[in-house]
């Protein structure tokens, strides 16, 4: 798969790619962004193919996400449990462990699915499903819908 760039300013464009992450509490940057590097290296993505960053709210004080979209300079975007909810039927994973602690059945894909949704047309498609580390979990959507799925299962 060719590597997808956003437009900066260049007037040339790819798709529009967003990372959906979920984290335990205390979950560091760094931890956060080998999970990325790895998951993108293996589908041969660049991580300046990333436009924005997405996690459900309860993350908002979340050191480690802060941290993690001031060293991408990309934003970070959260959403409320019942704004994920709607992405439920196009998951890969459903977690119940994650659904007791949040109240979403994952965190990573449907918040890579919401953003993406967001900030292009639909459909919205998920790019890599979700890929988890100890400590995390990370997912890439993008609004165009002919970017292939690539499963990791």
């Amino acid at each position: 798969m060719p590597t997808c760039t956003p437009d900066h300013g260049t007037g040339q464009s790819g798709p529009a790619l967003v990372a959906g992450l979920g984290c335990q509490r205390g979950c560091p940057a760094a931890s956060l962004l080998e999970l990325i590097e790895s998951s993108l290296k293996a589908h041969d993505l660049e991580i300046g193919a990333i436009t924005a960053l997405a996690s459900i709210d309860l993350k908002q004080d979340e050191p480690g996400l802060l941290e993690l979209a001031k060293q991408l300079s990309v934003p970070l975007i959260f959403f409320s449990a019942s704004q994920l909810a709607e992405y439920e039927p196009q998951l890969t994973h459903r977690s119940p462990k994650a659904f007791q602690h949040t109240g979403c059945h994952g965190v990573a894909e449907s918040a890579a699915l919401a953003l993406a949704s967001q900030l292009g047309k639909s459909p919205v498609t998920l790019v890599i499903q979700r890929q988890k580390n100890a400590r995390a979990t990370f997912a890439l959507a993008s609004s165009v819908d002919n970017t292939p799925l690539i499963n990791t299962a």
